[in-house]
């Protein structure tokens, strides 16, 4: 069957407005969720792009692609999949004094090291130099945070998402020891349990994503999840040991 030609892709001028995400390229397309190329990377069109449900993603030779995927991958915060195994390891990080969950304190690195992460689905990177300086810019105008592994005062797992209100949006992970990842990846769950966030973000779909509850759910419904969000007040990005036993006690789904 001869796939149909694509739709026209807009080309965004640098600070230009966004076309809307139900306009991205639609599943029988070259690019399925494409809304856009061009633009620009700075803080105001990155706040832009989230609050309207776009992400960048792009190569190194590629010019700057925005999309929106349908589905859209989400975890919704109170359906995480608290594994036994999991637990065991969480428990475990709560009872050794050596560990600790730190946020926001070394933003840059967490973003070197997920660069430097080798992914099975894909050659290279696509956090570049100038994805790791717009974050980091995002990160200094308070809107992209990490959440970090330490052991022994050395950081050896974590992720960084961005923070737009209330919504989250979780961009990629490292680690360097056993479930590090996994270990950052409930630390920020539990942080979105204590200030009552409703859900992450997590853009694409994989079955290390699905095995930790996280679900596909049609763009308009997080289109709809997320214009109530983006708008209010953030909580602060700041790590607590009880937000472990808050999650401990929690309920959540075990295998």
């Amino acid at each position: 069957m001869t796939r149909p030609p694509a739709p026209a892709l807009p080309l965004l001028a640098p600070g230009a407005p966004f076309p809307p995400a139900d306009q991205a390229w639609p599943e029988q397309s070259p690019a399925p969720g494409l809304v856009a190329v061009g633009g620009a990377l700075d803080v105001p069109t990155l706040r832009a792009a989230y609050s309207a449900g776009i992400f960048p993603w792009f190569s190194a030779g590629e010019p700057i692609l925005w999309w929106s995927t349908d589905p859209r991958m989400v975890l919704p915060v109170a359906r995480f999949r608290l594994h036994r195994s999991l637990r065991r390891r969480v428990q475990q990080f709560m009872r050794d004094p050596r560990c600790e969950i730190r946020m926001d304190h070394a933003f840059a690195q967490v973003m070197a090291a997920c660069a430097s992460t080798p992914r099975r689905d894909q050659a290279g990177t696509w956090i570049g130099p100038s994805m790791r300086a717009a974050y980091e810019a995002l990160h200094a105008a308070g809107q992209a945070h990490s959440v970090e592994v330490w052991v022994d005062k050395r950081l050896v797992a974590g992720l960084y998402c961005v923070g737009i209100g209330r919504a989250v949006f979780g961009e990629s992970m490292f680690t360097t020891v056993t479930d590090g990842s996994k270990i950052a990846l409930a630390a920020l769950v539990a942080w979105c349990r204590h200030h009552q966030l409703p859900l992450i973000d997590c853009q694409q779909q994989t079955e290390h994503l699905a095995s930790l509850g996280a679900a596909p759910i049609p763009r308009a419904g997080f289109l709809h999840a997320l214009k109530a969000l983006v708008g209010q007040v953030p909580p602060p990005w700041r790590f607590e040991p009880v937000y472990w036993t808050e999650l401990m006690n929690s309920g959540c789904e075990q295998r």
